[in-house]
C-alpha cells in the first residue's frame, strides 16, 4: 500500500508542478485578493476539479469522452470560445503601478467559473489525467487503487492551497504592480494558446 501511495504522490506531483494556466489563475488570485481567504473560491474550484478529473481517470469514466466524437467536439468548442474570453478578461485586468491594490479582483463566481474553465476545457490536464493517472491506476486494484488516487488528490489541494500562499507573499511584497502585470499577461497568453491548440486539434480532426 505504501508503494501505490509513493506512486501516486510522486505521479501528481511530476503532473501538477509545470508552469500553466491554472497554477498562474491560482497564484494570480492569492496575490490580487485583498485577504488569502477571499481567493478560496479559485483554490477549493481548481481543487475540485481535479479531485473529478483524477477520479473519472481510475474509473475509467473518462474513457467515455474520448470515444465520443459528437461529444469531444461540442467541449471543445465551447472551451475554445470560453478560453478566448477568459484570456481578454485577464489580458485587460493587468494592475497599473501599485500593486494588487489596483489591480481587478475577480468576484466568487468569476473565480469560480475561471478556475473551472482552465481545469475541466483544459485538453492538457484531461489527457494528462487519462493519459498518465489513469494508466498508472491500472496495475492496483481494491484499496490499493484508492490509496492510488487518494495520494493524487492530496498533492492536488497540498498545491493549489500552498499557491494561492505564494501568491499572497508576492503580492504584499509587489508594490510597484510590475510582477502582477506579467502574471495576468503570463496567464492570459497561456489560455489563449491552450484555445489556439484547441482550435487546431478540432481543425485537424474533422479536415480529410
Amino acid at each position: 500500500m505504501m508503494k501505490a501511495f509513493l506512486h501516486g504522490l510522486i505521479l501528481a506531483f511530476g503532473l501538477i508542478l509545470p508552469l500553466g494556466m491554472q497554477n498562474v489563475f491560482i497564484l494570480t488570485q492569492g496575490a490580487v485578493q485583498r485577504r488569502w481567504r477571499h481567493a478560496l473560491p479559485a483554490v477549493l474550484t481548481a481543487s475540485l476539479c481535479d479531485t473529478l478529473l483524477i477520479f473519472l481517470a481510475v474509473l475509467g469514466v473518462s474513457l467515455v469522452w474520448l470515444g465520443s466524437a459528437w461529444l469531444k467536439t461540442t467541449v471543445m468548442g465551447a472551451g475554445i470560445l470560453f478560453l478566448l474570453y477568459m484570456g481578454w478578461s485577464t489580458w485587460k485586468s493587468a494592475p497599473a503601478a501599485g500593486g494588487s491594490e489596483a489591480a481587478e479582483r475577480f468576484p466568487p463566481r468569476k473565480q469560480i467559473a475561471f478556475a473551472a474553465s482552465v481545469s475541466l476545457l483544459n485538453p492538457h490536464a484531461i489527457f494528462d489525467t487519462i493519459g498518465v493517472i489513469g494508466t498508472g491506476s491500472l496495475r492496483y486494484t481494491g484499496m490499493e487503487k484508492a490509496i492510488f488516487a487518494g495520494a493524487c488528490i492530496v498533492v492536488s489541494w497540498i498545491w493549489f492551497v500552498g499557491l494561492s500562499l505564494a501568491g499572497r507573499v508576492v503580492g504584499r511584497f509587489d508594490g510597484s504592480g510590475g510582477g502582477l502585470r506579467w502574471m495576468n499577461r503570463i496567464s492570459a497568453l497561456l489560455i489563449w494558446g491552450v484555445g489556439g491548440y484547441m482550435l487546431m486539434k478540432l481543425f485537424r480532426d474533422w479536415l480529410p
